[in-house]
Parts: C-alpha cells; structure tokens; sequence
C-alpha cells in the first residue's frame, strides 16, 4: 500500500516537474538573438508576449536588437480591446514604438508597403489557444503572406497549445474561408503556432503557393500531452483554463441569440437565453470591460452552468455539440436559431442541417471522424514535440 502510494506521489512530482520545466522560445534569446543581430524587426505580438514579469520586447531592446515597429492583432497589443473590435494603429505607451494594426475592422490583411519596408524580418511571439476560429494564427497567416512578397524572413518564437493534446472536429471547407477560419485544419488542431507556421509554409498554403524563408525556437521540455497553464489570458474573456477547455464547445453560440456568458465572471462556462424553459440556473450579462455590449446584455437569462466540470472532463470531450442541441431545442427557433456566422465557425455547410434534423452529438462528431485521422497524417511532418 505504502509502495503504491510512493508512487503516486512519484509520479505526481514528475509531471509537476516537467510542467516546471517547459521554456517558450522567447526564453531562449541565445538561439534567437544572434539570428537578429544587424536586421531591423518587427514583433508580432501581445500581452501574452512574457518571459516571467518581462515583455518580449523589452528583452529585445535591452538586448540590442533593433525593433522598427509592432504588430498587433485581435484585441490590440496589449490585449484590451473586446472580440471584434476596431483597434487602431498607434504608439505602444511603455516601449515609444509604432504599432501597425491588423485587426483594423476593415478586412485588412496586408500591411501597406511603407510598414513592410521597415524591417527586415518578422518576428512572431504570441500565445494561442488551439482553435481555428481563435483569430491569432490567422493574422500570423496575414504576416506570412505579407513577408512572402515582401521577401522578408520569419521566425517564430513558439509557445505551447493549451489544446495540443486534441485533434477534433470538421477540416475547414475553404469556401467559409474567413477572418476565423484562415487554413484548412479541424476546428481543434493540437498544434503550436511554430508547427502551424511550418504546415502551411510546407502544403503550400500561402497565398500562391508561396514560401517564406522560416525559423522556429521551440519549446523545450514540451510535449503535446503537457497540460500547459497559461501564465496570463490569452484574451479579454477566456480567464480560465476550463474555459480555454471549454472554448471548442461553447464557442457555437456565437452564431446564436444564446448567451455563453460574455458580462458575467464565467464567460464561456455558461450558457442561457431569457426564454430556455425549466432552468434552475440564471444570470445576467452586464457591460463589463472586455464585454462593453455582450449578447442578452441587462436581460435575465436562464441556462446551464458548466464551471463545476472538472477540465480533464472538459478536455477529454473535445467538441461536444450537446450544449448547442440542447439550446437549439429547447428554444424552438428552428433555423432562426443560427446565424450565417455558424459556418464560418464550424467549417462546414452540413452541420447545421444535420442539429435541425435531429442528429444527436455523437453521430455529428463521428462525421469528421475521417477529417481528424487524416489530419493526423498529414501533420506529422511538422509537428516538432512528441504527440
């Protein structure tokens, strides 16, 4: 009994250990500092953008590298700015250095020749989630494109995905091809924004078919099975890290008049709508900062609250469409119940038809079952941490 609680005890200290021991490529600026060394850059980042209590962009400058500008994307550099919204270009208070926005509200994706000529290479350090629709990865995607014709040079400094450890959902349909939705990967890819950046340099996926010249610091002490903890929010209302475990399953409503709890302390660990039926849970979104006007906004909703699920439970069902069936049934709505958003959300035009006809969760997910095993396939190449 005692050997079997030894090593229990044994193996939680090394899982501990080795979660301690994960190093993001920003860490390393001996592997990446001297790759700088006489070129001007631009850094693609955020507020997630740390080494400890440190910017990224304050250890490049200490460091002596010549930073010519910033690049910002959803919800601005420092991470302020609510889903969607317009954020203008600017000057980074802390730091005197231009920002160029990419999430302008104006379908921008190419930063203009003026921005793009001064620098030399793209430096991309910012923490994603692991979904499609999480817009980080698409605005990296932009840069990519923008550097491929430009003849710039990138390299990424890469950082976990707190959802590496799932592959789940429909390969995305290129035609709902969006500001959401930039590559053709399932909904949940389980890859870093380095594995990402190399899959779509290496299949092509630039625009034309182009190539960048790419260089990726990985992670060390990362495999796609460490359940990563994310030091600081990743955006305004993914707080948690059941949220962030939540996120491929409760995003769907923002397709739908259904609250996923933007206004309130759980956002996107409840649902609810003012006229669910036989609820014993409530809540009312306010305007709050992060959510100035949330969905249902001052109305008393009534739904269900997920926020006592365990996240090795919310991790281990991926994508589960029960949530929004339940939703979409309870309410009676019919095919007003979706918006056009859903698709370009879910990746495909089937999937809608299939909630309204009855399906149940599970025969909704063993239709991109194929997608997912052969996105496994095809991945392998790039992937640079052991599955």
């Amino acid at each position: 009994m005692h050997r079997h609680l030894f090593l229990i005890l044994l193996i939680s200290i090394v899982s501990l250990c080795s979660h301690a021991e994960v190093t993001v490529g920003a860490a390393q600026t001996s592997k990446y500092f001297p790759l700088l060394e006489g070129k001007r850059v631009a850094l693609f980042s955020n507020h997630t953008g740390m080494v400890g209590n440190r910017h990224t962009v304050d250890l490049m400058l200490d460091g002596g590298v010549k930073v010519a500008t910033l690049f910002s994307p959803e919800h601005g550099f420092r991470g302020t700015a609510d889903a969607g919204e317009h954020v203008a270009s600017g000057i980074d208070g802390p730091t005197g250095l231009p920002i160029a926005s990419l999430y302008e509200g104006k379908g921008k994706r190419m930063p203009a020749k003026e921005v793009m000529d001064m620098f030399d290479v793209l430096v991309v350090d910012i923490q994603d989630v692991g979904l499609r629709y999480y817009t980080y990865y698409c605005t990296m995607v932009d840069l990519m494109n923008a550097a491929s014709v430009y003849g710039k040079e990138v390299i990424v400094l890469d950082r976990p995905n707190p959802n590496g450890m799932t592959v789940d959902g429909p390969i995305l349909d290129m035609k709902y091809s969006s500001g959401v939705g930039r590559l053709p990967i399932p909904v949940v890819h389980g890859m870093t924004l380095g594995e990402l950046a190399l899959m779509a340099n290496g299949e092509g996926w630039l625009k034309d078919g182009a190539k960048v010249p790419l260089t990726v610091i990985s992670c060390t002490g990362y495999t796609h099975q460490t359940r990563y903890r994310l030091p600081v929010a990743p955006s305004p209302n993914l707080r948690s890290m059941l949220a962030i475990y939540l996120y491929p399953s409760t995003c769907y409503f923002e397709a739908t008049p259904v609250s996923l709890g933007r206004g309130t302390d759980k956002p996107f660990e409840i649902y609810g709508h003012p006229d669910m039926k036989g609820r014993s849970y409530n809540f009312t979104p306010r305007s709050v900062a992060g959510a100035k006007n949330p969905p249902q906004k001052d109305r008393l909703c009534r739904g269900v609250d997920l926020s006592g699920m365990s996240e090795e439970d919310a991790i281990a069902q991926g994508i589960n469409l029960e949530y929004l069936i339940d939703a979409y049934r309870d309410l009676g709505l019919g095919d007003k119940f979706f918006r056009s958003f859903f698709e370009l959300l879910i990746g495909r035009g089937d999937i809608r038809k299939m909630i309204e006809d009855g399906k149940s969760a599970d025969e909704i997910k063993a239709s991109w079952a194929g997608d997912v095993a052969r996105f496994k396939t095809q991945r392998r190449p790039y992937l640079l941490y052991k599955e």
